[in-house]
């Protein structure tokens, strides 16, 4: 029998039967009392967190395992991954005693490297892409043998994730939504495939990453689908193309697939924190964001709605990043480019204009004798609604003002520069770059870039993420165009030119 040939009842039959209690634990169904009381619904959170590698991944790998012969298990195993599969696989081929090799890119952490080490496995480090590592991975299984146990795309794999949607039913009978992670979907469809045959009622709905919604693309085009490029912030369902298996399966069972931002991710972490301590990695808040989305869009209350927390192996230093963009998400905070007259007391008669609001961040510096652009962070109680007001009231003020909320460029890079201006004209063309965080990878850039043309303004910025972003200007006269497109392909970084960004024209540049 194949995968395309398993029907409901088989995944049914095969979940309900998943060994996955010999190495996994049932985790708790917690409330999340401070968030049920904000949004008026009742919201409950799958600490998936509380699996022994912190991470919902360890039931899929143990159930693969599980169903492999006695001649692949003296074989041995090989998996490619940097994250949490990496961990499920050491532990449940350790658990069974299992040679296990885990490919991860040169690029991966050392603590992520330390990690899968202790738990038995042994790691090569190949490459500097997981597709490179991945392909290193299939060549070892050709080469020698070893059976390649895949992130996602495998019956048995969403089989051992869809004990997760058993214990939801089993922890709580009066849900009325469901929430879930989709990464490469292995999750999302073991979930929907359980809960659909025995409460078809529930509401079950797939939340993606609008940087990585791989799962949305494929619906649009009734196929699975490659994505030009995938966003790293949520780097455990940063997938470029959803699993055959998968989609099938999830194009059949889920009710929905949302998407969410990434300020929006940052406040479900700060959510999760809040009520239970806990600190969720980006994608593990994943689903909870789209919860709050999802009931506000529809303006819902009074319902029982559960969200899964799929991990929590947070890179620490990214949480530097998540506090400084969680209040965006929680859009209670807003950030604004406003110009105002120079002169004495001009400051005081503009925060006059913001009744009493808190300002968050303010930057500044003198740039002529009429008038002077500032970068205002401001506290928003009454979320966006009462920041268009305040716009529409600054403006009817005589205060030119542009909301630079969702400008990427200006969270990430502008408003560390404020006040940096060149003293002439220049010939100047800004792009923002996004590069691995690797060795080598700033000066790789410099001697591509930088020794050809002049370097006139560089921002980077490291938040913990495994891809570094930079902003660069360059002194660039028109009849240079060609040669620098093709510099830039020789790059081969993400780019995007920046030069008609508002922020920047306000800000930085003459």
């Amino acid at each position: 029998m194949t995968e395309q040939e398993f029907t409901a009842a088989d995944y049914l039959k095969k979940i309900l039967l998943a060994p996955v209690y010999e190495a996994a634990v049932e985790t708790s169904l917690q409330p999340l009392k401070k968030l049920s009381a904000r949004i008026s619904n009742q919201v409950l959170l799958k600490r998936e967190d509380q699996q022994p590698v912190h991470s919902f991944k360890l039931r899929g790998a143990y159930n693969k395992l599980a169903s492999l012969s006695d001649a692949q298990k003296a074989q041995g195993v090989v998996a490619a991954s940097a994250g949490n599969h990496a961990q499920g696989v050491a532990m449940s081929a350790s658990k069974m005693g299992i040679k296990a090799i885990i490919v991860m890119p040169q690029t991966t952490p050392d603590i992520k490297v330390s990690s899968v080490r202790e738990l038995g496995a042994q790691v090569e480090l190949v490459g500097n892409s997981f597709d490179e590592a991945s392909q290193h991975a299939k060549q070892l299984s050709a080469n020698q043998g070893y059976t390649l146990i895949p992130p996602f795309d495998d019956a048995d794999i969403i089989a051992g994730q869809g004990t997760v949607g058993k214990e939801l039913l089993q922890q709580d009978t009066h849900l009325t939504h469901i929430f879930v992670p989709v990464g490469g979907g292995g999750l999302a469809a073991g979930v929907a495939v359980y809960v659909k045959q025995l409460m078809p009622h529930v509401k079950v709905i797939g939340v993606e990453s609008q940087d990585s919604a791989c799962l949305k693309i494929a619906l649009e085009t009734g196929e699975p689908t490659a994505l030009e490029k995938v966003g790293l912030f949520a780097d455990g369902v940063a997938v470029k193309t959803i699993g055959t298996e998968t989609f099938r399966l999830c194009q059949h069972y889920l009710d929905e697939v949302i998407t969410v931002s990434t300020d929006e991710i940052c406040a479900a972490v700060k959510d999760v924190y809040e009520d239970t301590r806990a600190i969720s990695e980006p994608s593990g808040a994943l689903s909870l964001a789209g919860l709050k989305r999802y009931a506000q869009d529809h303006q819902l209350s009074g319902q029982r709605m559960a969200a899964i927390l799929s991990g929590a192996n947070m890179n620490f230093h990214s949480l530097r990043y998540v506090s400084e963009r969680c209040e965006l998400g929680e859009q209670k905070e807003g950030v604004l480019a406003v110009t105002i007259p120079e002169h004495k007391g001009a400051f005081l008669d503009f925060i006059n204009m913001l009744g009493g609001r808190a300002i968050t961040e303010f930057n500044y510096r003198y740039a002529s004798d009429q008038e002077a652009n500032i970068f205002v962070g401001v506290r928003i109680p009454g979320g966006f609604d009462e920041l268009h007001q305040l716009t529409d009231n600054l403006q009817q003020a005589n205060y030119p003002v542009v909301d630079l909320s969702n400008d990427e460029m200006a969270k990430l890079h502008v408003r560390y520069m404020v006040g940096g201006r060149p003293n002439r004209a220049i010939e100047e063309r800004l792009f923002s770059f996004e590069f691995p965080e690797q060795p080598g990878a700033l000066i790789k850039f410099l001697q591509t870039l930088g020794t050809r043309w002049n370097i006139t303004l560089f921002h980077y910025r490291n938040h913990g993420a495994a891809y570094g972003r930079v902003l660069a200007g360059f002194s660039l006269p028109d009849n240079d165009n060609d040669e620098f497109t093709q510099h830039l392909d020789k790059l081969g970084y993400e780019v995007k030119e920046e030069t008609h960004n508002p922020a920047y024209k306000l800000f930085l540049s003459r």
